[in-house]
């Protein structure tokens, strides 16, 4: 049997590593507007709205590196008005460690979330 009628096989997601370092690293890198909240990501490489993506992230002082799901919702192309940092914003899957990744990254910024600072994105 022949496979030149099999369908093309899914990209898989691309993986990403983030360490976060400091709290203000933290609030300028994260979207609290979308619906399961996400973090920018300075990187010049080539993505696409809808671009499944996997993160490793670490944030601040804690040791672990959480595995978190995503969809590239935001493009920030080179040369962006303002110097905004070249990069992709990641929604977080609507999945346990999608919520917990939020829940932690909300709760380390409690109080400074609807702080007028500058992000990365906005």
């Amino acid at each position: 049997m022949s496979d030149t009628h099999l369908p093309p096989r899914p990209a898989r997601p691309s993986v990403l590593s983030l360490s976060i370092n400091s709290k203000s690293a933290l609030y300028a890198a994260y979207m609290p507007y979308l619906t399961h909240g996400g973090i920018f990501l300075p990187t010049s490489k080539h993505y696409n709205l809808g671009d499944e993506v996997f993160l490793m992230m670490q944030l601040m002082d804690d040791p672990a590196k959480y595995p978190v799901a995503g969809t590239v919702v935001w493009i920030t192309p080179a040369g962006a008005q303002r110097n905004k940092a070249q990069g992709v914003g990641v929604q977080f899957a609507d999945d346990e460690t999608g919520k917990m990744v939020r829940h932690k990254i909300e709760q380390t910024l409690a109080g400074h979330l609807n702080s007028n600072r500058l992000t990365h994105t906005l």
